[in-house]
């Protein structure tokens, strides 16, 4: 199962080409009209994978999201924020009335900053945000910007277009609510807590049948952080009021769900995948929290 798709197979992808600047730049951005490359007719799914490229879209028209085993619905139109660690499926549902989509790496903001510090991008923040059509219609006009400064012989011009995906970036977080912004610094526990969460998802997604998680338990990254284990668990219970046990299964299940419904490995395979020394105890694992089996999970 190839479980990363590359800047340059989406190009080969919608495109059948591959410009020759993503390999001479140090980061690459582009833009599209999605009409560019749908035509009238409704577009085929985006298959369901892992992107090496962060991508920005203004969707016109119904259609439906599928992060793991969650399912977005857009109704009308909607900003989404697509990022490298989280896997998806994109899926129109009634026809496309077009839209835009930015892409570009984290190359391209270089000395600017990390993407991954933004909610919109990290795994469990909000990604998909609906617009009314006043908000459509202004961030339509961001995008038609960017087109005018991407055709441009301004020579800063890609500074021009990294501060547009900084605006759409600051919009989308300001429509979150309770959401707080102000730069403070974070607590020892705050701390502790995110590095948990990040040791815990660069393991995923599981790539290939080979691959196996080397961190499961709170131990294991208590270990890895060089911090007392009970540390770590008051740490992760103070600041997402989960327990790290919870928070580590909850992420092996949402893998689990995705092998299951989107590999054709066998249910050994993804046992051995996901660190189970024995099929059996994923078969258990999997049917104590989901209440039914995998084989069960993978026919429905």
């Amino acid at each position: 199962m190839k479980n990363i798709e590359t800047i340059e197979d989406m190009y080969k992808r919608k495109f059948d080409w591959v410009p020759d600047n993503i390999r001479k730049e140090i980061g690459h951005f582009n833009v599209f009209r999605m009409e560019a490359f749908t035509g009238s007719t409704t577009p085929k799914p985006i298959p369901y994978t892992r992107r090496d490229y962060f991508k920005i879209t203004l969707n016109f028209g119904k259609s439906k999201i599928l992060y793991a085993d969650k399912v977005l619905n857009i109704e009308k139109q909607a900003l989404v924020f697509s990022n490298p660690y989280i896997p998806y499926k994109w899926e129109h549902t009634c026809g496309s009335n077009g839209g835009y989509f930015c892409i570009f790496n984290q190359h391209f903001f270089h000395q600017h900053g990390n993407l991954g510090q933004y909610s919109v991008f990290q795994p469990n923040g909000m990604h998909v945000f609906d617009l009314s059509d006043e908000q459509a219609k202004m961030l339509a006009a961001q995008y038609e910007r960017m087109f005018e400064e991407i055709n441009s012989d301004y020579i800063h011009k890609y500074d021009v277009l990294r501060t547009i995906v900084f605006e759409l970036l600051h919009f989308a977080m300001k429509m979150q609510p309770n959401a707080n912004f102000e730069t403070q610094h974070k607590n020892a526990s705050q701390r502790i807590s995110s590095m948990f969460l990040e040791l815990l998802e660069r393991q995923f997604p599981i790539d290939n049948s080979h691959q196996d998680m080397h961190l499961r338990s709170a131990s294991d990254f208590a270990s890895q952080l060089n911090v007392h284990v009970n540390h770590l668990n008051r740490a992760v219970k103070e600041t997402t009021s989960k327990t790290t046990t919870q928070i580590i299964t909850d992420r092996i299940l949402q893998e689990s769900k995705i092998l299951l419904k989107h590999s054709e490995w066998n249910i050994s395979e993804i046992a051995y995948a996901l660190g189970f020394t024995e099929p059996t105890h994923f078969n258990n694992f999997f049917k104590k929290n989901v209440l039914v089996s995998p084989t069960q999970f993978r026919s429905v």
